[in-house]
Order: structure tokens, then sequence, then C-alpha cells
């Protein structure tokens, strides 16, 4: 089966947004779970002891810094590969997010693993950080959940487009409705 470069990137961009949607959803469970930390913490029929709530929420920390570079590169791949197959309103959709990731990473100290303070475990417990990450969770899985769909509407409709051309079929639609109108008349004085 032969297809175009643009069927390519949207059938490998519907691949990877699989992937950021996972990382989306992972990203709001583990937002939800510190939200819960962070308030069982000052419930005292709770069990768990005070270091066991800090290793927990240290590792959920250590999990989600280890998300957001991959985040971030796969983003960027979209939107390098919609560039190059002059893809302008998935390119055009795509730069808000791409603009946003970038300026979140510039904004981190830890370049290696784009940490920043909503990544560190003394600023992620407290309510005001929470509230941003759990909304931008939302935001994004909701971005990356139509980005998805919009993907499978033009893989539908490039995939086929791309086997008409390689079949013949639309090519040559002249000599096609010549046939048509000659057999009308025919039939139809």
């Amino acid at each position: 089966m032969v297809f175009s470069f643009v069927a390519f990137c949207y059938m490998l961009a519907l691949v990877l947004c699989s992937a950021l949607l996972f990382f989306a959803v992972w990203r709001i469970a583990a937002y939800d779970e510190l939200w819960r930390e962070s308030n069982a913490a000052s419930d005292p029929t709770d069990c768990i002891t005070k270091l066991e709530r800090e290793r927990k929420i240290e590792k959920l920390c250590r999990m989600l810094m280890k998300l957001a570079l991959p985040e971030y590169f796969i983003h960027c791949l979209f939107c390098v590969m919609f560039l190059c197959a002059l893809e302008w309103l998935a390119l055009a959709v795509n730069l808000p997010l791409f603009c946003y990731h970038s300026w979140r990473f510039m904004q981190s100290p830890d370049k290696q693993s784009a940490a920043d303070a909503t990544h560190d475990p003394s600023t992620a417990t407290q309510a005001e950080v929470l509230a941003y990450c759990r909304r931008e969770g939302w935001c994004k899985l909701g971005f990356y959940l139509l980005s998805y769909f919009y993907y499978l509407y033009k893989c539908s409709g490039v995939l086929p487009r791309g086997l008409m051309l390689i079949n013949g079929i639309g090519q040559n639609t002249t000599k096609h409705n010549q046939y048509s109108s000659t057999r009308r008349d025919q039939y139809h004085p």
C-alpha cells in the first residue's frame, strides 16, 4: 500500500496522540493523588505516617518529572511533521500548545528533566499549585482528545484520496462524463 507523507504524518500523529492521552490521564490521576495526600496530612484518623506520605509525594513528583520531557518532545514532533507536510491548519492548532510547552521548558531550572516548581514536592502540595496543575491536566486532556479525533478525520480523508489517485480513479473525469452523457442521450431523447 502506497500513501503520501501527509497520510503518514496523520497516522503517526494518531499513534503518538494516544500516548499523549495516556500521559494526560496519568497526570490528572497523579495530581488528584497529590491533592488527596496533601489533604490527608491534616486528618488525624489517617494511619499513614508523615514519612510515608512524604515518600509517596516524592515518588509521584519524580514520575511527573519523567513524563514532562517526552510530552514536550512528542508535541514538538507534531509541529515539525505538520510543518514539513504543509498542513497549516494542524500546525496552527498545535502551535499555541507548542509555545506553552516551550515556555514551560525555558522556565524550568533543570533542563534535563524539564522539572519546574510544579514537580517540586514542597511546592506541588500547595493548594493553588495543585489547582493550576489539575486544570492544566484537564485542558491538555481535552486538547489531545479533540486532536485525536481531528487526526482520525484527516487520516480517513487523506488515505482514500491517495488510494484513488494510485488506482487511477478520479484522474480523467472528462472521459467518464462524455460516456455517461452519450449513454443518457441514447435512452432519453
